[in-house]
């Protein structure tokens, strides 16, 4: 059985190269099997194709039709849904624009000026300096008796998200004068001393005022700012409730740092007005900072006080001693 097999396959290999190279089948195999394949495959692709086509062009044989663009209109609501939030987002962390009510900061600031405030740095724990022209929340019924603005809806609107200054809110705007620890003093007319040293506020207290005002409920003072609080004055020294009017209030005319909204830094509006609002060079002169407080005078003292009585209880206690050896003698 086993010769049969091989004689079969023997000689079927013989058929099979009978008049032909046996080296040439195996590649014309090879050939064709190739070539079918590559038929198949280009059929089959040019169907496929047919058939997309077809699907595409429809029963009417139209051309393929492209992706529909979403409305403008549509996506206008998305637009100004991510423009509120985006503008809540600066009103609430980064810059507020707020419209000057009065002429207390006059000539710096103008009646119906539009300032914005920086509300970012407070975040990162920066707390007001002398010179700055801040904006703060009433701290105790500094505006008590001022009218009450009554908004539109479209000003009710434009303070929500922060591009006008809210109603309900009632914020002045003040320059900070003294900090905590420092010494504010007006005498007479004038100058206003921080610390012992005299400002030189030409640059911005309203012309014709004088830096101190002479009356009895208020315009002459001397104060010491605690900690944590701010000594404010308007730069029109004649037409401004400031700290110094509301001495008899909780805070003795103080300002509580953690009522400070923040900065103001730019005039923005109107156009004709746009400018900066720097510190003046007059709060950086020689020897401002140096508050003496009485805790750094009692340490001055100390040490001679410390000394006598040291001294005089053994000086006591000498003289006894002298007097009783004298009494023993006679």
């Amino acid at each position: 059985m086993g010769d049969v097999a091989v004689g079969a396959r023997s000689g079927h290999d013989g058929e099979e190269h009978r008049g032909h190279p046996a080296g040439a089948d195996v590649p014309a195999a090879d050939s064709a099997v190739t070539s079918g394949n590559d038929a198949g495959t280009a059929e089959d692709g040019m169907m496929r194709d047919d058939l997309d086509q077809t699907e595409d062009r429809g029963s009417g044989g139209s051309a393929p039709a492209q992706r529909k663009q979403r409305s403008f209109w549509k996506e206008l609501p998305i637009l100004i849904g991510i423009a509120l939030v985006l503008a809540l987002l600066i009103k609430t962390f980064l810059v507020q624009a707020f419209s000057i009510p009065s002429d207390s900061m006059q000539d710096t600031l103008q009646q119906g000026d539009r300032v914005l405030v920086d509300k970012l740095t407070p975040w990162f724990g920066s707390k007001p300096e002398r010179g700055e022209v801040v904006v703060f929340h009433d701290p105790d019924d500094w505006l008590a008796g001022e009218p009450t603005a009554n908004p539109n809806a479209l000003q009710t609107v434009l303070s929500w998200i922060g591009l006008m200054p809210s109603a309900e809110e009632k914020d002045l705007i003040k320059r900070v004068i003294g900090v905590g620890g420092d010494t504010v003093e007006c005498k007479g007319t004038g100058p206003l001393t921080v610390n012992g040293k005299p400002l030189d506020d030409k640059s911005f207290v309203y012309p014709g005022n004088t830096p101190c005002t002479v009356d009895d409920v208020g315009g002459q003072f001397k104060v010491k700012v605690p900690e944590g609080y701010i000594w404010v004055m308007g730069d029109h020294r004649q037409n401004s409730r400031d700290s110094r009017y509301n001495q008899s209030d909780k805070n003795h005319g103080m300002v509580p740092v953690d009522k400070v909204v923040g900065r103001a830094i730019v005039k923005a509006w109107p156009i004709t007005r746009w400018g900066t609002l720097p510190i003046p060079d007059t709060f950086d002169q020689p020897g401002i900072n140096d508050q003496t407080t009485t805790a750094a005078a009692a340490l001055t003292v100390a040490p001679q006080g410390v000394a006598l009585a040291g001294v005089v209880p053994i000086a006591v206690w000498r003289r006894r001693r002298t007097l009783k050896s004298a009494s023993e003698v006679r």
